[in-house]
């Protein structure tokens, strides 16, 4: 099954951009990049990639780079719960956008642990094919691929694998609880919770056993939003989005801490094909218009090993919400606690991980691994509301950044300006009256 080219397609929804991998026998590979024009809201096609014959072992995508910026419609969206299988008793969410020269996959699912499958195409028209009973057996490897394969020119997986519960002993240091495997979780039918017109699924969980009864009045769930265009969610943390992405927000509501000061904390894995690597970002800025208070922004983003374009991200403001209308009070701390490489066994709770990456899982893929955390020292938000949000952005090319608002360049510029004026002025009129009492000076004979 020839899938995951280690390809790239980027598009930075208001200013569109496409990258694509040029290859050779003797020159390996070398990134090309075409920035065209500017559409609101919309994809833009710069640079078209076709298949190329190529030696085994390197990538087979040319990029024509051809200057011809066009205008394009926004993506068709499309979400599509349990594709070619009518039953219930699991979970597959298939989120597809479609634009006019090609189309971006996002495949989530419940089988094992919680996991999202990230692919793009050169063909507007490729379609995600799964083989139900392949997939639901004890070997799953081959069972979901895109059609056509020699279409995907970029693939990657995010697998959310286990949530740690932990305390500060001191002197002793942190004391942590049993862990939550998220693969062992027994989940809701998504189903029930997804909206075609808003683009939106929830898929809600609890243990399958639960000794501690934490779990009695409360769930662990994971909210999908997909976006036909680009802009920025009403609510915080506000995050900007492009039409090549989706918001993800991890939410923990009504569990029971098993401590006084429960801190909780969330184990997150990336697949990558042999070519990318995983790098954590972080930004700092003076600008907290959007998220008050908060003045980091962290990216996780995937990169070739040999280039400097950005082939994917998961990206996230450094806070987390304790309340389902958050305001800037309710903020509760969050940390990422280093990117580290990971065992490839890690992301094998995942079904469709295997299914789609198969064998080259444990030979030729790449895995990292990320603990982010929620929760001060003490815990008290949490404890206090038992409520817990935490929204992160995954997508396609280069993550967005946010930009001061013409209504904060408008208030500087008056607060900068105005002294600058009264100086200027204040000049003016000393210059002035010491030319009127010169002129008007009579002379003594």
């Amino acid at each position: 099954m020839a899938v995951g080219r280690e390809g790239a397609v980027g598009r930075e929804g208001a200013v569109g951009w496409e990258a694509a991998l040029s290859c050779s026998q003797t020159s390996g590979c070398e990134m090309l990049t075409e920035r065209v024009e500017q559409y609101p809201g919309c994809r833009v096609t710069g640079a078209e990639a076709a298949p190329m014959s190529h030696p085994p072992g390197t990538l087979g995508w040319s990029c024509r780079a051809q200057s011809r910026p066009r205008r394009c419609p926004c993506p068709q969206v499309s979400m599509q719960y349990n594709p070619g299988w009518n039953g219930s008793s699991v979970n597959l969410l298939h989120v597809r956008a479609a634009g006019p020269g090609d189309s971006l996959h996002y495949v989530w699912s419940s089988i094992g642990a919680p996991a999202v499958l990230l692919v793009a195409t050169q063909s507007p028209s490729s379609a995600l094919r799964v083989n139900w009973t392949q997939l639901l057996s004890a070997s799953p490897a081959g069972a979901i691929w895109i059609d056509p394969p020699d279409s995907v020119v970029y693939s990657t997986a995010v697998v959310f694998t286990k949530l740690f519960e932990f305390s500060e002993a001191k002197p002793s240091g942190e004391l942590f609880y049993p862990t939550y495997d998220l693969s062992e979780f027994s989940w809701d039918s998504l189903n029930h919770t997804l909206n075609h017109t808003a683009l939106t699924a929830e898929l809600r969980g609890g243990p399958a056993t639960d000794p501690g009864s934490s779990f009695s009045n409360g769930s662990l769930a994971f909210r999908v939003t997909a976006y036909e265009a680009g802009g920025r969610e009403g609510r915080l943390p506000s995050l900007l989005h492009t039409a090549d992405s989706s918001q993800l927000e991890f939410l923990l509501a009504g569990v029971a801490p098993r401590g006084n000061s429960s801190r909780f904390l969330l184990e997150v894995a990336t697949v990558e094909e042999a070519g990318a690597v995983r790098r954590l970002r972080s930004e700092r800025s003076i600008d907290d218009e959007y998220t008050p208070t908060i003045f980091e922004v962290l990216s996780l983003v995937a990169e070739p090993q040999n280039g400097s374009s950005t082939l994917g991200f998961l990206q996230w403001k450094a806070t987390a919400y304790g309340s389902r209308s958050p305001r800037r009070e309710d903020g509760i701390q969050c940390r990422a606690q280093g990117l580290q490489a990971a065992n490839w066994s890690l992301p094998v709770s995942s079904s469709i991980v295997q299914a789609y990456f198969g064998d080259s899982l444990g030979s030729t893929c790449t895995v990292s691994a990320l603990n982010v955390s929620f929760g001060g020292e003490e815990g008290e938000v949490y404890r206090e509301k038992r409520y817990l949000s935490w929204s992160v952005l995954l997508g396609f090319g280069e993550p967005p950044r946010d930009t001061f608002s013409p209504l904060v360049i408008s208030i500087t510029a008056v607060a900068l300006g105005t002294p600058v004026a009264m100086l200027l002025l204040g000049g003016c009129l000393v210059l002035l009256a010491q030319r009127r009492r010169y002129t008007e000076y009579e002379p003594i004979n």
